[in-house]
């Protein structure tokens, strides 16, 4: 702490990222990043804006990106909005969209930036607990809030919100700004973008980090009614009005535009993640239903802080978190098939 800090940076409270190793040779399941590389033709379309071009300031709407995203999901670009990585979207939102009149609501078991950015733009918040199953109750949010956040399939536990229920949500929040976090929809959900021409309420985020392999790319969007996502252009441009680089626009564009690709490698990590499901039970492990590229999971004779340092000693890591309520379980990436038999083999 030095001297020279504000009080308002003194009281914060950061995010704490997934560890990203620097050691060589570990098997990597702590950070949900997907275990195939980028679309070929991203990675074509980014070498090839690798030129004198980069002397020049990329698109600050973004517009050929947001043209592939209006495309893939039938919507006009006026309601798509793109950052630099889904994590800037939702602090644009959060600073920009719900009030500071009544509590924000999400779950207690969530994203944990959530509480950052609360405390990051004086939100007030109130983390509405979860069921004994780890779902979602819909009546718990019939209340007065200053708007509502979860992500859909939920993390870390991976559970998803059926569409009708998200629907029962926003029929019961008419007045609120609902925001769907859907970073690992495309591994079993539908996404709720398809209801956004109904409810001008609802803002559905989403990454290119995890289903198409971009997470060091850094890019997220957001999709909703015009009105929604003009706000969040007034912040962007009141902040950084060039958050994605040439490189990214290009290729985070074709990414969405190689759809056979993007639905291949999904599959593969449905697959491998069902194969795990069923591996890990064998061994006595209780697993949550997932939709997402991850699983979480606890061994009822095994401390999972314990589980987790015997892993890292045999050069794999998962994510455990300390929080009470899940202190138990463990967030498993899915990897590929060898990724995932290393895992077992550590645990055998």
């Amino acid at each position: 702490m030095s001297r020279f800090w504000s009080p308002f940076v003194k009281d914060l409270v950061p995010y704490v990222p997934g560890e990203q190793p620097k050691l060589a040779r570990l098997v990597k399941l702590n950070t949900n990043e997907n275990p195939y590389g980028p679309s070929p033709k991203a990675l074509e379309a980014m070498r090839a804006e690798l030129n004198d071009n980069l002397r020049l300031y990329p698109d600050p709407n973004g517009d050929r990106l947001k043209q592939a995203v209006a495309e893939y999901y039938g919507v006009t670009p006026a309601q798509v909005f793109v950052g630099n990585g889904s994590d800037e979207v939702l602090a644009h939102i959060f600073h920009g969209l719900f009030q500071h009149d009544a509590p924000l609501l999400f779950p207690d078991i969530s994203y944990s930036f959530y509480p950052v950015y609360c405390g990051l733009y004086g939100i007030a918040f109130e983390q509405v607990a979860l069921d004994e199953q780890f779902q979602i109750r819909i009546e718990d949010y019939n209340k007065p809030n200053a708007g509502i956040i979860f992500p859909n399939p939920n993390a870390p536990t991976g559970c998803l919100m059926p569409l009708q229920a998200v629907e029962q949500l926003l029929q019961a929040n008419r007045d609120s700004v609902v925001v769907v976090d859907e970073a690992y929809i495309d591994f079993g959900g539908e996404t709720a973008i398809s209801l956004v021409d109904r409810y001008d309420n609802l803002l559905v985020t989403q990454t290119l980090s995890k289903s198409r392999s971009l997470a060091g790319l850094r890019v997220g969007l957001a999709v909703g009614h015009p009105d929604l996502i003009e706000a969040l252009e007034r912040i962007k441009n009141s902040f950084n009005s060039y958050p994605l680089d040439r490189a990214a626009i290009v290729g985070a564009a074709a990414a969405f535009e190689d759809r056979e690709y993007f639905e291949q490698t999904c599959r593969k990590v449905i697959d491998s993640r069902e194969a795990l499901v069923g591996q890990l039970q064998a061994k006595g492990f209780e697993v949550l239903p997932s939709a997402a590229n991850f699983i979480f999971a606890r061994h009822p004779q095994q401390d999972a802080a314990e589980l987790a340092a015997r892993l890292r000693e045999q050069g794999v890591i998962v994510r455990h978190f300390k929080q009470a309520r899940i202190a138990q379980f463990l967030r498993i990436t899915i990897g590929t098939p060898e990724m995932n038999q290393a895992l077992l083999d550590a645990l055998n």
